[in-house]
């Protein structure tokens, strides 16, 4: 807690530049994030609405619907008029909030400059209804209710955008939702954009490497092992450590930089430049601040945020309904384990999830207590290809285990892994990584998501051996993702699951 809080009190000093011109502030998120914002504000709004005027005329939820509908709340004021004025206060604090930059990325403003602005965005917009109001000579609907309402928004969006920054600092300090760099260039610039990014954790960058530029002629200022790359190899590089942004610090001829867009687009990568370097081809392109460096977007991928986080609300409300109703038949299954054989209940392993990071998966045990000390033993009794390895009989596995493995039981505590974010319902398997060490770079695609308690390949092809169709339906998953997909993936499971087909 005392290092989140560090976090915190870095960011307030670390982000000193507060930039109110809107060409120099930072471009919006995506249209679905941005949708979900503005819908959590309309949400806000509603609820400050409802709770101000219960409280000032003291009557139930029940009877302020009754009172609004019949036009008996307000001395005879129509619901349609009410709900006008309504919607245009909700108007007119998006479009002040969008003013205000609010909407940017959280990591590129301060606590204090969040805060400041949604205050005063929450306040303009009030203004404008009190104006309204008073220009209609709306005398009759009560100012008590429209300072409370405006004082509880104001504090309920404070608190939220402040509680979302410190769940995403603790998702940031476990590298959870972090976004991987290439810095190009290996001059001074670099170097202190490196720096940067790593002592201003909150951020939310995880930096890779260096690739040197060809032909710039700029001194390298860190270790030879930082430089990983030259420009040529850039975006095998960008796959093999599945960058998210692509910095340019370092004077690069102009067909270069035309070949790296051009890919950028391609690979679905953002690419940002140090402004001064590039004035020629940035000159009409905004300035944003990543922490205290000025940076141009020259080109930003735009990820399905809103349907990405739907399918993290899916997870949390998923997992703990099943945790809720499961959690008696764990118990058993947890004293069945303990009494079968001598050994932890719970068999933790080190898993490669999303972007190569390393994650502790729960299972209950299955197998005797060596089991790892013994898997030499009976390696030639693999029944899979390539990386895989599964033995339906499998001499190591306990009485209880095989049942368990059956039903898939034994996977049941990763709902644990799903509720932190190491895991998703629905997703490919996370490999160990040992298998990672062995994978190619085309199957290294399946690792740029986050892994799942099942897939598509544990209802299509659960018994199929071949590690080519295994790599196959996972990808085929990744690039025909959705959320009804998903759907239709855990409906299938249980299906899968009562049919006892595990092993």
């Amino acid at each position: 807690m005392e290092e989140l809080w560090q976090g915190f009190i870095t960011s307030i000093s670390s982000s000193t530049r507060w930039v109110t011109n809107p060409t120099m502030t930072a471009g919006r998120k995506p249209n679905g994030a941005l949708t979900v914002w503005i819908t959590l504000d309309g949400l806000t709004l509603l609820g400050a609405a409802i709770v101000a005027t219960a409280y000032k005329m003291d009557a139930a939820p029940g009877m302020l619907v009754k009172g609004i509908w019949h036009g008996t709340l307000f001395y005879g004021r129509s619901a349609g008029v009410l709900l006008s004025f309504l919607c245009g206060l909700f108007v007119a604090l998006v479009l002040v909030s969008r003013r205000l930059h609010l909407y940017t990325p959280m990591q590129l403003s301060s606590i204090l400059h969040e805060q400041k602005l949604s205050i005063q965005a929450c306040f303009t917009a009030g203004l404008l209804l009190a104006g309204a109001l008073y220009i209609i000579k709306g005398e009759d609907i009560p100012r008590t209710i429209v300072l409370i309402t405006v004082g509880l928004v104001t504090l309920s969006l404070s608190v939220r955008r402040l509680v979302y920054r410190f769940m995403l600092y603790r998702r940031f300090k476990r590298g959870v939702g972090t976004r991987n760099v290439l810095i190009v260039g290996t001059g001074p610039e670099a170097g202190a954009l490196r720096h940067h990014l790593e002592s201003v954790r909150h951020l939310g960058y995880t930096f890779k490497g260096f690739v040197d530029c060809n032909g710039s002629g700029s001194n390298p200022m860190e270790a030879p092992g930082d430089v990983i790359g030259t420009i040529e190899s850039l975006f095998d590089h960008a796959r093999r450590h599945f960058i998210d942004d692509i910095f340019l610090t370092g004077p690069c001829d102009r067909e270069v930089i035309r070949r790296v867009l051009k890919e950028a687009r391609v690979e679905g990568l953002n690419v940002r430049a140090v402004p001064e370097l590039y004035e020629g081809r940035a000159l009409e392109q905004p300035i944003e601040y990543v922490g205290l460096f000025p940076t141009i977007p020259l080109h930003s991928s735009k990820p399905p945020e809103a349907r990405l986080l739907v399918k993290r609300g899916l997870d949390i409300v998923i997992s703990t309904l099943a945790l809720l109703v499961l959690w008696p038949s764990m118990l058993v299954i947890a004293i069945a384990v303990k009494l079968d054989s001598e050994g932890p209940v719970f068999y933790c392993s080190e898993r490669t999830g999303k972007k190569g990071r390393v994650f502790r998966c729960v299972k209950f045990r299955t197998m005797v207590q060596d089991a790892e000390m013994r898997r030499a033993e009976v390696m030639h009794m693999n029944e899979r290809d390539a990386v895989l390895f599964k033995i339906t009989n499998d001499p190591r596995t306990t009485k209880v285990g095989r049942i368990l493995r059956k039903y898939s039981l034994d996977e049941l505590p990763q709902l644990f892994n799903v509720l932190r974010g190491d895991m998703s319902l629905v997703g490919p398997r996370p490999p160990l990584a040992s298998e990672v060490k062995e994978y190619t770079l085309s199957h290294l695609r399946r690792l740029a998501v986050t892994p799942g308690v099942t897939g598509l390949w544990q209802v299509r092809a659960r018994q199929d051996p071949s590690f080519d169709s295994y790599i196959s339906l996972d990808v085929a998953y990744i690039e025909s993702w959705s959320l009804m997909l998903d759907l239709k993936i855990i409906a299938r499971t249980v299906g899968v699951v009562l049919a006892g087909t595990g092993t």
